[in-house]
């Protein structure tokens, strides 16, 4: 009996404004490019989606659900720009078939580089689904599901979460599947789900690709696949980003209508179900250990950490905003701290890039830059302006001594 389990991560950064050596003021962010990506996103993926999905759970009674989970960076965005997006994520919250999982509020690395910072946006994100939604999440994700051994140790030791999910990759796999639930090792309590990523990869990426040679997927013939699981799998873990619907799969596609028939052909097995993620750690025991010593992710083709550290560039920009923390919080400014965080955000790093082939193409999707250095330059004179802020608002010795740590 394989339950199929969706999540869909739902983000959207705040990207910055041109930002040259000679500029002063303290305004980093592109209001016009935000507002108006985040409203076209809106309305190609995220109202008609939602629009979709709350037919389905009515359609079907409770019997088909999802998971999402809503960095605090889209949330914020959302209510500023599209406040209607927000009223439809709040009514399939109501519905009692929608679970949230917690993540880093501002979508960024802070695991790699501060456990304090790292455990603070988590704790932010969490509130935040508390009081928009209601939820108290038990379900964490990090970063791009950025994940090893010492992450889930991290996160047990928090005492909120009853599970994590991450990517099933084959090199940490080995002989197993990604249909059973796991468990870290030295983890008594946390529970481990990993992503199907040939299954989610056939809607997220393949579900258009005419020269596929499974193309056109019809939802009987992924159901079928799905189905196939039984007796070698207790769950199809099916994660994938939200935008694949409508944005990065086009409505002409049929990537709609294969969702909302997806549930009635499914549900024909009769042993088949939907569950949440939180529902599927309920409902199963840990089948095996899983060991990840070296850090892993969901993206890219070598899924690790490549797509935000695979040059100097990026190792010198995220070095160069962690070791301004110290500073960011002796200065007490709430405005110098949400823009530092706002820095953190992975796809700042991720515009700074420079793979190319098969990978490339991804990482120009939605990218305001020319190129890598163009991203690195503007990043970096932004974080500049940051750090003389810093250093105005705290006394000199303070500065001094934030500067030798």
């Amino acid at each position: 009996m394989p339950s199929v389990c969706f999540y869909f991560q739902v983000h959207q950064p705040y990207r910055l404004r041109h930002y040259t050596i000679f500029d002063k003021t303290p305004n980093y962010f592109d209001d016009f490019r935000n507002a108006s990506i985040c409203r076209k996103i809106a309305n190609k993926c995220y109202l008609p989606t939602n629009r979709m999905l709350l037919d389905i759970i009515r359609r079907y009674e409770g019997r088909f659900k999802v998971a999402f989970s809503i960095t605090g960076a889209a949330l914020e965005q959302f209510q500023q720009f599209c406040p209607e997006v927000m009223s439809t994520f709040d009514a399939l919250a109501q519905t009692g078939c929608v679970e949230f999982l917690a993540e880093t509020y501002y979508h960024s690395l802070s695991f790699l580089y501060s456990r304090r910072e790292f455990i603070e946006q988590v704790n932010l994100h969490v509130g935040a689904i508390q009081k928009l939604f209601g939820q108290t999440p038990r379900v964490f994700r990090n970063t791009e599901l950025i994940y090893s051994n010492q992450l889930a140790e991290v996160i047990e030791s928090m005492d909120k979460f009853d599970a994590v999910i991450t990517e099933g990759a084959d090199h940490v796999l080995g002989h197993r599947n990604s249909n059973f639930v796991y468990r870290p090792p030295n983890c008594k309590q946390l529970k481990l789900l990993l992503k199907n990523y040939s299954l989610s990869d056939d809607i997220a990426f393949r579900f258009g690709n005419r020269q596929w040679n499974e193309h056109p997927l019809m939802a009987d013939k992924f159901a079928a696949w799905v189905n196939r699981i039984n007796g070698n799998g207790q769950v199809v873990n099916l994660f994938m980003d939200y935008e694949t619907f409508g944005e990065h799969q086009w409505q002409d596609t049929g990537i709609f209508d294969f969702m909302a028939h997806l549930p009635e052909e499914v549900l024909k097995y009769p042993d088949n179900d939907f569950k949440t993620p939180g529902e599927v750690a309920d409902a199963y025991e840990a089948m095996d250990v899983v060991d990840v010593p070296h850090i892993i992710s969901w993206v890219d083709m070598e899924r690790d950490l490549s797509a935000w550290l695979g040059n100097a560039m990026q190792s010198n920009a995220l070095h160069e905003v962690y070791r301004l923390e110290k500073q960011v919080r002796q200065t007490c400014d709430q405005r110098i701290l949400e823009d530092w965080r706002k820095l953190q955000t992975s796809d700042h790093f991720y515009y700074m890039c420079t793979k190319y082939f098969a990978d490339g193409d991804v990482h120009k999707y939605f990218n305001p830059y020319d190129s890598p250095y163009d991203s690195y330059i503007n990043f970096m004179n932004v974080l500049n302006n940051l750090k003389s802020r810093c250093e105005q608002t705290l006394p000199p010795a303070s500065c001094a001594a934030s500067s030798k740590a």
